[in-house]
């Protein structure tokens, strides 16, 4: 009993939540109000087919894109805003294309229902919109006329909250296809059946010359399809690898075009190409008059032609001990076309074209003849997938040589000589020998080191005067530069001093020597320790300069001549000359 009662007002109550629930869903769309002229034009929105004529369409709130379209007149396309509860106009006038369409013809008939169904032909977007079903200019018949090139052609029809129907159609000239069909409500697409479809021959086609682009509005349900044009061209058609060729072309009633390798282009246009390979570009122009193709070849050449040469063949190659004194030099030449990248092994990356001065090394570290061959590897390639390369070989020969010795040993002379009466005397035979022996050394040590020196630093014992000392030093340098000079050093490599008595070895010193001297000293030289330390400073020290070498100082006991070297007094003139 109770819910009886209060039965009336839970009914209110949902009226209510249900009134209330759905007027946000009213609100929210707003209004296109459109205007067109001529009311043939045909209006899409956002892609959607509308319909003929003007219209006054329920949109959601935001931004739509409208078209209106007509053959043979220029589209209209712009964005406009939708506000929820409100009303936008939109007045469109399309612009008429003059000119003419030219035969030969065939035609296609649409009987298609409801009216309003919009007709693509050979394509699916606004482009390829060609008319529609049904009349807005006051006409009863309600076909689509359709007067193509001849050929094969694609169809399509849509509506708004249709089902889009395709069917391909062939029509030779003279040659008129019907296709009649009902649209159905739905979504999706599906194929004409073949019973939409006939096909017969109609051979008034024939007398139909130039029509105008644009048929008037009093002919909207009659429409002659301009056919298409293509050109391509390449200029040069035949390049190198990397360079590039200028590709022109152009396509008339294209609504679109599309260049292999390049993709969607303009209807006309060119553009520089740069192939790594020989290339074919194909042009494909398509529109509602159906497709049409040109083609432009690019040929490639990308061999690289390389040369490559070493000169000259073989160079010199001597080292002296941590020194090479003799290194010499070859010049890489080269040159390459076609190629981007160039490199030689061991060089590095190069220019395409050019030479280099190279000095090889050999691996060899030993000392030892030398005899080894270097080989340069050219590799040139590009960006074509082409390559080549070259070889050319420089041989090394020479030596590795140690060191060369030079012995440096102090040279001694007899008590008083050279004397002043005699400056080429006191230079006994063993003497000779020994200097013999450091100017070979020298000599070959001048090769490894040119700027090398000699020092004379000559002694003399402490009898007589200082001065007279002094003198006496001076004179054994010059006797001993001067045999030098005569072995074949240059009197520039040698310097002398003389230092008198003024550096005289210590006893202690003289001692010293004779206990690590190799050349025993006969005892009674050991015995005459005043004598053996005078012998000792009756001589001429070498330094080997900037080595900072300095010569030993063993005295010659074991030389043949020892004893008129070592004796005290001064020996007779016809001694030394016996000695020398």
């Amino acid at each position: 009993m109770h819910s009886r009662r209060y039965l009336p007002i839970i009914v209110t109550l949902a009226v209510l939540v249900l009134v209330l629930g759905t007027a946000p869903a009213y609100a929210q769309d707003g209004t296109l109000k459109i205007k067109v002229k001529p009311k043939s034009g045909y209006t899409l929105v956002d892609g959607r087919p509308m319909g003929q004529g003007n219209h006054k369409l329920s949109l959601t709130p935001g931004e739509h894109e409208v078209g209106v379209y007509r053959y043979g007149r220029k589209p209209h396309v712009e964005t406009v805003t939708i506000t929820a509860g409100q009303t936008t106009n939109l007045s469109v006038t399309l612009e008429h294309i003059p000119g003419t369409v030219s035969g030969p013809w065939a035609r296609i008939r649409l009987l298609v229902k409801p009216n309003h169904t919009a007709v693509f032909l050979n394509g699916r977007t606004p482009d390829f919109l060609i008319g529609c079903t049904g009349s807005t200019d006051g006409h009863l018949f309600v076909g689509q006329e359709l007067l193509v090139p001849p050929g094969t052609h694609s169809i399509a029809l849509a509506l708004d909250g249709y089902t889009t129907y395709t069917t391909e159609v062939t029509v030779q000239v003279n040659q008129q296809a019907e296709i009649r069909h009902t649209m159905q409500r739905g979504s999706g697409e599906q194929a004409l059946t073949a019973a939409a479809l006939t096909i017969k021959q109609n051979n008034k086609l024939a007398k139909i010359g130039d029509r105008p682009r644009d048929q008037g509005e009093g002919n909207s349900m009659k429409v002659a399809v301009a056919s298409l044009s293509a050109r391509l061209s390449a200029d040069p058609t035949q390049i190198s690898c990397g360079d590039s060729s200028r590709l022109s072309w152009s396509s008339t009633e294209a609504a679109r075009a599309e260049i292999s390798g390049l993709g969607e282009v303009d209807a006309s246009g060119e553009q520089l190409v740069n192939p790594t390979g020989t290339t074919t570009y194909e042009l494909t122009a398509t529109g509602p008059g159906g497709l049409q193709s040109a083609s432009a070849t690019v040929n490639v050449d990308s061999a690289i032609e390389a040369s490559f040469s070493i000169s000259p063949g073989e160079i010199r190659y001597r080292k002296i001990g941590d020194r090479v004194v003799e290194h010499g030099t070859a010049e890489v030449v080269w040159s390459t076309t076609n190629a981007d990248s160039v490199s030689i092994d061991p060089l590095g990356s190069v220019s395409a074209s050019g030479d280099r001065s190279v000095q090889p090394a050999p691996e060899q570290t030993e000392p030892g003849p030398v005899s080894e061959t270097v080989t340069y590897t050219l590799a040139a390639t590009n960006n074509c997938g082409s390559s080549e390369s070259r070889t050319a070989a420089v041989r090394i020969t020479g030596s590795i040589e140690p060191l060369p010795e030079v012995v440096l040993a102090s040279v001694f002379f007899p008590t008083d000589y050279p004397d002043q009466r005699n400056p080429n005397l006191g230079l006994l035979r063993s003497q000779r020998q020994t200097l013999s022996s450091l100017a070979d050394g020298f000599k070959s040590y001048l090769e490894y080191d040119p700027d090398a020196r000699l020092v004379l630093e000559a002694h003399a014992d402490q009898r007589a005067s200082r001065p007279y000392n002094q003198t006496l030093s001076e004179r054994r340098a010059a006797r001993v530069k001067q045999f030098l000079v005569d072995q074949g050093i240059a009197s520039a490599s040698i310097e002398t001093t003389g230092l008198g008595e003024g550096q005289n070895l210590e006893r202690s010193t003289v001692r010293a020597l004779e206990a690590q001297n190799p050349n025993d000293p006969p005892r009674r030289r050991i015995r005459a320790r005043y004598t053996d330390w005078l012998a000792h400073n009756r001589r001429v020290d070498v330094v080997l300069r900037p080595a900072g070498e300095t010569s030993t100082r063993y005295y010659p006991h074991n030389a043949d001549d020892s004893r008129i070297l070592w004796q005290q007094p001064k020996p007779s003139r016809r001694r030394i000359e016996e000695a020398q």
